[in-house]
């Protein structure tokens, strides 16, 4: 190689690798509310805020008895967000008890969680939809109606400044279809790579990344009760870098099991410095 072009190669990379450095370090952090605490209430911002690097909260809209619908329960998160200075990216639990995204009332459940992550300042909401209430991507009688139920709700997230994330038991390329078909800006998909693999997409979580791309809205970090860089179901130090080659920057929420809040703190630290440290490499 010549010397000028080795130099501009050599310039280009280290440019590379300072942009990913940078990147890493803008990542914005949070954990579902349903993993850190047993009982609901503000207090969760509490324990968020003893967590270094973690910036927000991801709340329920229905969470033990209680429901982000009753404007006196969304007013008191929203207090203990702006107190601790914390955000709510995203709010998932949309369905109460016994619904599901395949029932009647699924647009009315939608419509009232896209109001609460309006009135939250949240921007994304979870829809979880699996196995036997997950549309079959390969049956268009069972994929037809929900692709028909995100149209019609996709203008009113849209104007609310939310987009609606599917979290399935589906395959990533089913996941795509799914997102290509209804082709609306405010319906991705919400990325939880643990799930691809538990739903017996074997080996499909990471490549995944890539089939899925811009689709991705929110991705979900989780290993059970054990941190990110042990073994488990997903090799999160190759996902990490797969989330990092397609340039994600969204936030990135942890749905990891815990024994306890001071468990909570210390597994949650480590986990950010392993996904960090991974994103920058």
């Amino acid at each position: 190689m010549h010397r000028r072009q080795f130099l501009f190669s050599s310039l280009a990379a280290a440019g590379a690798a300072a942009g990913l450095r940078a990147a890493a370090a803008a990542l914005k952090f949070g954990h579902r509310q349903a993993n850190m605490v047993n009982d609901p209430g503000p207090a969760v911002f509490d324990l968020a805020k003893q967590i270094q690097g973690l910036s927000g909260v991801e709340l329920q809209v229905y969470f033990k008895g209680t429901t982000l619908c009753d404007q006196a329960t969304l007013a008191a998160y929203q207090r203990a967000a702006e107190r601790t200075g914390l955000s709510i990216p995203s709010v998932a639990g949309v369905w109460p008890p016994g619904a599901t995204l395949l029932q009647p009332a699924a647009e009315e459940n939608l419509r009232n969680a896209i109001r609460a992550a309006e009135s939250l300042h949240a921007t994304t909401i979870l829809a979880a939809c699996f196995e036997q209430n997950c549309p079959n991507m390969d049956q268009e009688q069972s994929y037809g109606p929900v692709v028909a139920l995100l149209q019609k709700v996709s203008g009113a997230a849209r104007d609310a400044g939310v987009t609606i994330g599917m979290e399935t038991s589906n395959a990533p390329a089913g996941d795509r279809k799914l997102i290509d078909l209804v082709d609306r800006p405010s319906v991705k998909v919400y990325y939880d790579l643990d799930n691809v693999e538990r739903y017996a997409h074997t080996g499909e979580a990471v490549p995944g990344i890539a089939i899925l791309k811009s689709r991705i809205r929110q991705v979900h970090l989780k290993n059970e009760d054990r941190l990110l860089e042990q073994p488990g179901r997903v090799n999160w130090a190759d996902a990490v870098k797969g989330l990092a080659a397609i340039g994600y920057a969204g936030w990135l929420v942890f749905e990891t099991t815990h024994s306890d809040p001071q468990q909570c703190i210390e597994a949650t630290r480590k986990n950010i410095a392993f996904v960090t440290s991974h994103y920058a490499s």
